[in-house]
């Protein structure tokens, strides 16, 4: 077979790869839109990070085909080849159990939806937000701005926040003094509309009634379904309604009291007073 030949039929490999690589991603991306409209859909996150993902394996499968049938057209041992790298193969993957550990890992991870992109998570003493999951290592984002890099393998126990709605809960405390009944009716009028200011609520905020009985007061529990990850902000906009609520009805909050009793068990003094904060 002559140089020319050879040449030719290399080329032609190299162009069907190209056109196969192209085909084949066009094929997934139809796929993927044909499985949106499925009655059962996937997460945006989890579809773009299986295409990712499927892409990459299609392109690197064309192309070790298309280098084996060049390397035979080029009159090379593939045989040869492929059993030296199997054997090569084999001796780092002894060497190197926890990087196979840590991709297999990654594969489940993504197959099975257990976390994407942009969730929040918390995995072993690490609470954040995912950045981005690799076939072998996953990085999550802390609120205070630490990136902290997981193997894998290493990951055990994932508690996901934000598969599902979350629960703000805000706890009242009325005094003893206060008119309990009062306090609930000033709270049940003020939640009625609170849910149609906000469009992360997706339930009506609801007094769940008296949740404790303090020494000097009494809490009163609300709680309000969220956005998943938007507990946070509506239940600190919601304490700041309901006390608003209270003050213009004239309800206090409660404040620690001192009461001091003779040795022999008589009244002495009864005094009521705020305490300064570091008093």
């Amino acid at each position: 077979m002559n140089i020319g030949e050879t040449a030719l039929k290399v080329f032609i490999v190299i162009a069907l790869t190209s056109v196969v690589v192209k085909i084949g991603k066009a094929a997934l991306h139809n796929i993927f839109k044909i499985r949106s409209k499925a009655p059962l859909q996937l997460s945006e996150r989890r579809e773009k990070t299986l295409l990712r993902l499927l892409e990459n394996v299609l392109t690197y499968v064309v192309y070790f085909i298309s280098l084996v049938t060049i390397l035979s057209l080029m009159s090379i041992d593939v045989k040869g080849l492929l059993a030296g790298a199997g054997i090569i193969g084999l001796a780092v993957g002894f060497g190197a159990q926890s990087l196979v550990k840590d991709i297999i890992s990654g594969f489940f991870i993504i197959f099975e939806d257990q976390f994407s992109v942009g969730d929040y998570v918390g995995i072993g003493n690490f609470l954040g937000t995912v950045e981005q999951i690799g076939l072998r290592t996953t990085k999550i984002l802390s609120w205070t701005g630490e990136v902290h890099i997981i193997p894998n393998g290493h990951i055990t126990e994932v508690t996901n926040y934000s598969m599902h709605n979350s629960v703000g809960v805000v706890d009242i405390h009325i005094p003893y003094e206060e008119d309990i009944k009062k306090a609930e009716a000033v709270i049940q009028e003020m939640l009625i509309p609170y849910a149609e200011e906000y469009e992360e609520i997706t339930k009506a905020p609801e007094l769940l009634g008296v949740n404790e009985l303090g020494t000097s007061y009494i809490t009163l529990r609300v709680v309000v379904e969220t956005l998943p990850m938007s507990h946070w902000s509506i239940a600190r906009k919601l304490r700041k309604s309901i006390k608003m609520a209270l003050d213009e009805n004239g309800i206090k909050a409660p404040y620690p009291k001192l009461v001091m009793y003779s040795r022999n068990g008589e009244k002495q003094m009864e005094e009521e007073k705020e305490f300064q904060r570091g008093v």
